[in-house]
C-alpha cells in the first residue's frame, strides 16, 4: 500500500473511553506522521482532547455518535441497539466502505466479534474468525491464536487458524514460510484430544507452501518462542494469555518487594537499574497489546480495555502494519490455496467476552 492508512478509531471503548484513544492516537502520529484517522464518538468528550492537540485534528475526520456500546453489554445487546448508530459499528462500517482501512477498538470484545461479523462478514472457506495476538518470548516475538474468539474446535478450524496465523506472520516477521504449532499437552502424536491430532496429521500431510508445520508444542514453548505461530482453540488461548499477563505482574512485585528488602539489595539495585529496566520494558503488555481479528472481510484489531496511551498506541499501530502489509491479501492468497476436507460437525460456541 502505497497511499496513507487510515484509520478507524471507536473513541469510546475501553474503560477509559477517549482520555486514552485520543491521546493514544496522537502518540501513534508521532510515530507514523503519513496516518490519517478517522474518529467515531461523543462530540462533547472527544473534540476538546482533539483540541489539545491539533496534529491530530488535523490529520483526522470526526463523526459524532450518539450511543456506545458498554463493556459488559452482551453482544446480542450490542448489536440491537447499537447496530449501524454506535461508535463501535461506525468505527467497523468505515472499514467496510474503504472510509478507512483497518478499525481499532478497546471496546467490548464479544460486541466487537460480533459487529464485526455481521458488518465485514467472514471470508469464504472461513467458518469462524479467530484473535492472533503477538506474543514476547526468548527469541523475539511469536503469532498465538486463537486468544478469545471461539470457544472449543474441530480439526479444520484448527488448520484454518494455522493458516490465518502463518500469513499474519508473514507480515509481522517478514518470512516467507513460517513455523506452525499445535499447542498440546504433550509432543508425542499420540497424546491429545482427536481433534488436535487431527488436525495435526491435516496440515502435516498438506505440506502447505507457505507454512512449515512442526508438529505439537506444549505450553512452556509459548515463552520459548519454540516456533513463529501457535495455534490453540479461544478458551484455551484466551486462559493462557490472561495466565502470561498475570505472571508478568506477579514478577514484577516480586522483583519490587526483594529490591526494597534491606539496605543491600537496595545498593544492588542501584547497580542492576538497567538491566531491571530492560526487563520490565520486554515484559511490558502495552508494548504488545492489540489482538487481531482474522478470517473477516476486512482488518480489526482489539485493544485492551484497560490499557493507557501508550497501549492503545501499540495497538493502531499494529492496525497500520497490517494494513501497510496487505494481510488481508496474504490471508485471502493462502486460504484460498489450502484445499478443505467435507466439512465435519462443528462443536465451537461464540466469542469470550473481555
Amino acid at each position: 500500500m502505497t497511499r496513507p492508512v487510515t484509520l478507524a478509531l471507536d473513541a469510546m471503548g475501553g474503560d477509559h473511553g477517549p482520555s486514552i484513544v485520543i491521546p493514544g492516537a496522537a502518540l501513534t502520529l508521532e510515530r507514523r506522521p503519513d496516518a490519517k484517522f478517522v474518529i467515531f464518538g461523543d462530540q462533547a468528550q472527544v473534540e476538546p482532547l482533539l483540541d489539545a492537540h491539533p496534529k491530530l485534528k488535523a490529520a483526522t475526520v470526526f463523526h459524532h455518535t450518539d450511543v456506545s456500546v458498554k463493556m459488559d453489554d452482551k453482544p446480542s445487546q450490542a448489536l440491537r441497539y447499537g447496530r449501524y448508530k454506535s461508535s463501535m459499528w461506525r468505527a467497523i462500517d468505515a472499514t467496510k466502505t474503504g472510509e478507512a482501512d483497518v478499525t481499532i477498538s478497546a471496546g467490548n470484545t464479544g460486541a466487537l466479534m460480533a459487529m464485526s461479523k455481521f458488518c465485514l462478514k467472514s471470508m469464504p472457506q472461513v467458518d469462524r474468525p479467530a484473535i492472533a495476538c503477538l506474543w514476547p518470548t526468548v527469541r523475539g516475538e511469536s503469532v498465538v491464536l486463537d486468544v478469545g474468539a471461539t470457544i472449543g474446535a474441530d480439526a479444520q478450524h484448527l488448520v484454518d487458524l494455522a493458516v490465518m496465523g502463518a500469513a499474519m506472520a508473514r507480515v509481522v516477521f517478514d518470512i516467507d514460510r513460517p513455523s506452525v504449532g499445535l499447542l498440546n499437552v504433550g509432543v508425542e502424536e499420540i497424546k491429545g484430544v482427536e481433534a488436535v491430532k487431527e488436525a495435526g496429521r491435516i496440515l502435516r500431510e498438506s505440506n502447505l507452501a507457505h507454512l512449515d508445520y512442526q508438529g505439537f508444542v506444549e505450553g512452556d514453548d509459548l515463552g520459548k518462542g519454540t516456533v513463529d505461530v501457535v495455534v490453540t482453540e479461544g478458551f484455551t488461548g484466551n486462559i493462557a494469555l490472561k495466565t502470561a499477563e498475570g505472571t508478568a505482574r506477579q514478577i514484577g512485585e516480586y522483583l519490587r518487594a526483594a529490591m526494597g528488602r534491606s539496605l543491600m539489595s537496595k545498593i544492588g539495585y542501584l547497580f542492576a537499574r538497567g538491566a531491571f529496566s530492560a526487563l520490565k520494558d520486554k515484559m511490558d503488555p502495552r508494548k504488545v497489546n492489540g489482538g487481531v481479528f482474522l478470517g473477516l472481510e476486512g482488518i480489526v484489531i482489539k485493544s485492551h480495555g484497560g490499557t493507557d496511551a501508550i497501549g492503545f498506541a501499540s495497538a493502531a499501530e499494529m492496525g497500520y502494519e497490517m494494513a501497510r502489509e496487505n494481510l488481508m491479501a496474504k490471508v485471502r492468497e493462502m486460504v484460498a490455496s489450502t484445499a478443505r476436507p467435507d466439512a465435519s460437525p462443528k462443536s465451537m460456541q461464540p466469542a469470550i467476552g473481555e
